[in-house]
C-alpha cells in the first residue's frame, strides 16, 4: 500500500524535538562517561595525547581513520594531486588516449609504492583471470573470481602471497590486500561483462586500464566495468550545470566532515568505551544506546568521508562513480543497509538480483541472499564474527519479505486498506522502529565486538524493560517517521519533474 498522506507541521516539529533531545541527552552521557574515565587503564592504548590548548585527549582506536589522515595522508595527497594534473593534461590534449593515461599513471604510481613483486602479482592475478574470460562461461569467470579472491583471504595461500611484496614501506600490508581484493573483483567484472559481449572479446588493455585506475585502484569504490568503460572511453567531455560549483561544495562538506570526526574523537571516546566490558557494564541504558547508535553513524561518516574525497577526484576525471553509503541515520530496512555502495551494487547486478529476480519468491530469495553474504564473507575475510555478522544480517532481509508476504494476505491486507494512510503509516512506523534496532545490533557486533552488543542486545530489550526499551524505540519511532516524510517529498519531487521526450517522439510530433 502506497503511502501519500503527509504529516501535520505540528506532529513534524515534535518528532524533531523528540529526536534532538534524545540525541543530546545521549551524547551528554558519552561526554561524561569519556571524560570521568580518560585515565583509566584500559583506555591508555588507544586514547593519545590531542587538542593540547583545550586538554582534551584522542579516541586512537580506528587504526584506519589514523593511517589515512596522519601516516597515509601526505601519500594519498601527493598520488591523487599527481592523477588529477596529469588528468587534466592529457585530457586536454588528447581526450581518446585519456583512459591509457590513467591506466599509465596507476600502474607507474603503483609501481613506486608498492614494488615491481606487488606490481607483477597484480598483473598475474589479471593475466589468469582474463584467460578465463576468454572463454565467455559465466560460472567458470566466477568460480576463477572466488578463487583467487580465496587465496588472499585463506592461509596459508595468503602469506605466501604477502611475503612477495618487500621493502620498508610499513603500510604496505594494508595496500597489499586493498589492491589484491579490489583487483580481483575488478577482473571478474571485466570477466562477467565479457560473457555479456556479442560479439569478440575484451582486450587485455582493456582490462589494465580498468583495473590500474589509480583513485580507485587501493581502496575503491568498485565500478563495475561496462560503467567504467562507457565513461573513460567517452570523447564528448562536457561537464553540466553548476557541476563545478557541486564538486567544490562537496569538497569543502567532506572536509568538513572530517573536522567533525576529529572533534567527536576528543570529546566522544564512541570506540574506546567499548572495548572495556567492565565500564560499559556500569554505564546507563541511554548511554549504551548512544555508544551503538553513534557507532555505526562513525563508521557511515568514515566510509563517506573516504569514497567522497576518491569520488571527487573521479568526478574531476568527468566519471560518476558509486554514490556513498545511505546514512544510517536513514536506514529502516536491511535491502538498504550497505556501507560500500560499489560492492553493494557488484553483489546486487551480478549474484544479488541475477538469482533473485523481482524478489518476491521467498526460496529464490532465500538462495539470494545465502549465495551473496557467502561472498561478502569471502571477501571481508572468513572468521567466525564475519559469519555471525552474515547470518544475522541475510536472516533480516529474509525475515523482511516473510513479514512482507504474511501481511499482505487476507484478512490483515484488508484491514490495513480500511484503516487508512495515517494510521497504517504509524504501524509500519513502529515495525521499522523495531527493525532499525535490530539493524544496529546486526552491525554494530561486526563494529566493536560480540559482546558489546550482546549487552546492548541485554540491557535494551530485557534488563530495560518496560521503561528504556519503550523509550528508546520511542525515540526511533520519530526518527522513523521524519526520515519517512523526507522520502514522501522527494518522491513528489521526482514525479513533479517532466520527462524530456526521446528522439522518436520529437520526430512523431513534427
Amino acid at each position: 500500500m502506497g503511502i501519500k498522506a503527509g504529516l501535520p507541521r505540528y506532529e513534524l516539529y515534535l518528532y524533531i524535538a523528540v529526536l534532538a533531545g534524545a540525541l543530546a541527552w545521549a551524547a551528554s552521557w558519552i561526554v561524561e562517561a569519556s571524560s570521568e574515565n580518560v585515565s583509566r587503564k584500559a583506555f591508555r592504548g588507544s586514547v593519545k595525547p590531542g587538542w593540547y590548548y583545550f586538554g582534551r585527549k584522542m579516541d586512537v582506536a580506528d587504526f584506519e581513520w589514523v593511517m589515512w589522515f596522519s601516516t597515509f595522508r601526505n601519500h594519498i595527497l601527493f598520488a591523487l594531486s599527481g592523477h588529477v594534473i596529469f588528468a587534466k593534461i592529457f585530457t586536454l590534449l588528447a581526450p581518446k588516449h585519456r583512459s591509457l593515461v590513467f591506466c599509465a599513471y596507476g600502474i607507474s604510481a603503483v609501481l613506486v609504492t608498492m614494488g615491481w613483486t606487488f606490481t607483477a602479482l597484480v598483473l598475474s592475478h589479471c593475466t589468469v583471470l582474463y584467460g578465463v574470460a576468454v572463454f565467455k562461461t559465466k560460472w567458470m569467470c566466477l568460480a576463477a573470481g572466488l578463487a583467487t579472491l580465496a587465496s588472499i583471504k585463506l592461509e596459508p595461500y595468503n602469506s605466501w602471497q604477502e611475503t612477495l611484496v618487500s621493502g620498508s614501506f610499513h603500510l604496505q600490508d594494508v595496500l597489499f590486500y586493498g589492491g589484491c581484493g579490489f583487483t580481483i573483483m575488478r577482473c571478474m567484472s571485466f570477466a562477467l561483462e565479457n560473457c555479456e559481449k556479442k560479439e569478440g572479446n575484451y582486450t587485455f588493455c582493456d582490462l589494465l586500464k580498468y583495473n590500474f585506475y589509480l583513485p580507485f585502484f587501493f581502496f575503491g569504490p568498485v565500478m563495475t566495468f561496462d560503467k567504467y568503460h562507457a565513461q573513460a572511453n567517452d570523447t564528448k567531455l562536457t561537464r553540466k550545470e553548476r557541476e563545478m560549483w557541486n564538486i567544490t561544495a562537496k569538497a569543502v562538506l567532506h572536509l568538513a566532515a572530517i573536522l567533525t570526526v576529529d572533534a567527536a574523537f576528543h570529546y566522544l571516546y564512541i570506540l574506546t568505551i567499548p572495548g572495556d566490558m567492565k565500564l560499559v557494564s556500569r554505564l546507563s541504558d541511554w548511554c549504551l544506546a548512544g555508544l551503538a547508535y553513534f557507532n555505526l553513524v562513525y563508521d557511515w561518516l568514515k566510509a563517506a568521508v573516504m569514497f567522497g574525497v576518491i569520488n571527487t577526484v573521479a568526478r574531476l576525471d568527468h566519471l560518476d562513480p558509486p554514490q556513498p553509503p545511505k546514512c544510517i541515520t536513514m536506514l529502516y530496512v536491511f535491502a538498504e543497509t550497505h556501507f560500500d555502495r560499489g560492492i553493494n551494487d557488484w553483489l546486487c547486478k551480478y549474484v544479488y538480483d541475477y538469482i533473485g529476480g523481482d524478489h518476491d519468491k521467498i526460496l529464490k530469495e532465500l538462495l539470494a541472499t545465502v549465495s551473496t553474504f557467502a561472498i561478502t564473507a569471502l571477501w571481508l575475510g572468513p572468521c567466525e564474527l564475519v559469519y555471525i555478522w552474515s547470518f544475522f544480517n541475510c536472516f533480516g532481509l529474509n525475515f523482511e519479505l516473510w513479514v512482507a508476504k504474511f501481511f499482505s494476505i487476507s484478512p490483515f491486507s484488508t484491514i490495513e486498506g480500511l484503516m487508512g494512510e495515517a494510521m497504517s503509516r504509524r504501524i509500519r512506523g513502529l515495525f521499522n522502529a523495531a527493525n532499525f534496532w535490530a539493524i544496529i545490533l546486526y552491525n554494530v557486533l561486526s563494529l566493536n565486538s560480540l559482546e558489546f552488543a550482546k549487552l546492548v542486545g541485554r540491557r535494551l530489550i530485557f534488563k530495560g524493560f518496560p521503561l528504556s526499551t519503550i523509550s528508546v524505540l520511542l525515540v526511533t519511532y520519530c526518527g522513523v517517521q521524519l526520515v519517512k516524510e523526507h522520502e514522501r517529498r522527494q518522491a513528489l519531487l521526482e514525479d513533479a519533474q517532466p520527462v524530456k521526450p526521446l528522439d522518436g517522439d520529437k520526430e512523431k510530433a513534427e
